[in-house]
């Protein structure tokens, strides 16, 4: 057991320390290295930036007198009246995108992540345009719209990730996480602020606003999309779906050309091994665990992912991975992450700021905290580690809700009275969003890439994502009902909940950061899980030659080590003759 562990072990230790050799500086510094990395660099933030400026953009739109009045019963003017239904304005998106996000690994992997990438932008663009339909066709356009648009961001959330890990060099793959993820922020930011712009055209009263202060936030999804389109057609294919399709000449070209370097430079070529070591390390664990399913055509690629998902349910130490990735995502979204990001301004008007004008002012500050907030996670999440900045997150977003619920059932008949308290209610939820922007934001999702075996880890993360968003949906429903019917009761429910959040981080998650697979492995009580990954991919790493190439250069260095120490020795043994 410990013999193919160390073998394993030295494979992925020799190659990262030869990449370090020669790739140089790692880190933000090497985005501007070449322009190829530079160019994917941007490409990771425009998805980023779509995808968190359609997440932030209906929050103040909901809130728009001349989009109200399109609506009907659906975003009803006065805000006493039954809420039910615009809860289906909101959350259709999320139901949208839970369906993408299932359809997403079929499309990456038939299609290729690059077309994946072009069919989700084509389906997103549509669902925009049938949005600005809304003008004439009213709410059954923003339904079948937003339905639509999810369904793109659910794959594009899913698939541009994949594609960047797979394009990028891997010493900037860390640096491509960390900008997708500020990028995200700054489009829910932006967002918040357009929205904030465009209340004003025409006037904000519903005798004076215009259409174009609600079309124009809608419509403006379309320009980072079609860039997205366009600069999509230019870019390459994914090396590694190059390789596992049989096109490894093609992967080699892609590889050379991303790098900068010829297609017989050391560098390429020990990346190439890598790829197409873990391309034939995930057929023969699909042949082995899926017999029926291992030749690649397309049905057998669809089936793939729900049967591989309903075998994690069926062992007792996989459920617990089970649990850990879902039940994660489950107090991420009930949290009230999304309950603000999604119904900002209403729940700032009942927090006392009455006038659009300055609730929508105070949803502008959100995106700024937030965006803020997940600067110090992307920096500093490694060293720290994952249970205690999930459990302070959790706590001081828990101590937000109640202290909010306790300022509005004190003061919700009153506010004109106490004005102070509205404030000192909206400054709470600013800290909320801090509290969530560097521990819940990135950290629930790492926890759930990192807990999986290598041959388990796409179908585990689609299972997180998926619980995800199906909660996101059910938050985003039930939301304005709550507001309206149990009003401070929202903020008591949404605070218990994070408490139980934070225990459960406590006692049931595993603190993740630089746990070995194997010790993943006792923790959850998989032992020999990891260990059969690493003998299986030991063995192939022999078979393709990058086992050999790297002892090969091992002694290469060792040698000229050696040399340079005899040559430094003969010269001080000159000196002192």
């Amino acid at each position: 057991m410990g013999g193919a562990s160390t073998g394993a072990g030295f494979i992925y230790d020799a190659a990262l320390n030869r990449r370090q050799a020669l790739m140089g500086k790692s880190g933000p510094g090497a985005l501007v290295k070449n322009f190829r990395v530079f160019s994917i660099a941007a490409f990771a933030c425009i998805g980023g930036v779509l995808y968190g400026y359609n997440q932030g953009m209906f929050s103040g739109v909901l809130a728009m007198p001349s989009f109200q009045k399109h609506m009907g019963d659906y975003d009803p003017l006065d805000p006493n009246a039954d809420q039910t239904k615009k809860g289906w304005l909101t959350s259709i998106l999320e139901l949208g995108a839970w369906i993408g996000t299932l359809l997403s690994g079929f499309l990456a992997e038939t299609l290729s992540r690059k077309y994946g990438v072009l069919v989700a932008c084509a389906v997103f663009m549509l669902g925009v345009i049938i949005q600005a339909t809304s003008v004439t066709a009213g709410h059954n356009a923003i339904l079948a719209g937003r339905f639509i648009t999810g369904m793109g961001v659910g794959s594009l959330a899913m698939i541009i990730p994949i594609y960047n890990s797979e394009v990028a060099p891997p010493e900037v793959r860390g640096a491509l996480v960390a900008t997708q993820q500020l990028a995200i922020c700054f489009g829910i930011m932006i967002s918040f602020w357009i929205d904030y712009g465009t209340n004003f055209i025409g006037g904000t009263s519903i005798e004076t606003q215009t259409d174009a202060s609600w079309l124009t936030p809608i419509c403006l999804q379309l320009a980072p999309a079609m860039i997205l389109f366009i600069g999509m057609i230019f870019m390459p294919f994914s090396p590694r779906w190059l390789v596992h399709h049989g096109r490894e000449e093609e992967a080699r070209k892609v590889l050379s050309s991303l790098r900068g370097l010829s297609a017989d430079h050391e560098l390429v070529e020990l990346e190439f091994l890598e790829i197409k070591a873990q391309s034939l390390f995930e057929k023969r664990t699909i042949a082995e665990m899926f017999p029926e399913l291992r030749e690649q055509t397309a049905w057998n690629t669809f089936k793939l992912q729900f049967v591989a998902i309903k075998r994690l349910f069926q062992t007792r130490a996989m459920f617990k991975r089970v649990i850990v990735a879902s039940v994660t995502m489950f107090f991420q979204q009930w949290t009230g992450i999304n309950a603000v990001l999604y119904y900002a301004p209403t729940i700032f008007k009942q927090l006392g700021l009455s006038d659009n004008t300055t609730s929508l002012l105070a949803t502008g500050v959100v995106g700024i905290v937030m965006f803020l907030a997940t600067i110090p996670s992307v920096l500093w999440i490694d060293r720290v580690g994952r249970k205690p900045v999930l459990t302070v997150g959790a706590i001081g977003m828990a101590t937000c809700h109640i202290i909010i619920a306790v300022i509005v059932g004190k003061n919700i008949d009153s506010w004109d009275e106490h004005p102070a308290a509205g404030w000192a209610a909206v400054c709470m939820v600013w800290l909320f969003v801090i509290h969530f922007g560097y521990s819940w934001g990135p950290c629930a999702w790492i926890i759930v890439a990192e807990i999986w075996p290598l041959s388990t880890r796409p179908y585990g993360v689609a299972l997180g994502a998926s619980s995800n968003w199906m909660n996101n949906f059910i938050v985003g429903q039930v939301t304005p009902d709550m507001l309206k019917s149990i009003t401070y009761g929202t903020y008591i429910l949404f605070g218990l909940l994070t408490y139980l959040g934070a225990a459960f981080v406590w006692f049931f998650v595993p603190e993740t950061k630089r746990l070995t697979l194997e010790e993943m492995d006792v923790i959850f009580g998989s032992e020999g899980t990891a260990q059969a990954d690493f003998e299986r991919m030991e063995e192939i790493n022999a078979e393709i030659g990058l086992k050999q190439l790297l002892q090969v250069e091992s002694r290469g260095e060792q040698a000229a080590v050696v040399s340079e120490k005899e040559r430094n020795g003969n010269g001080e043994h000159s000196e002192g003759a």
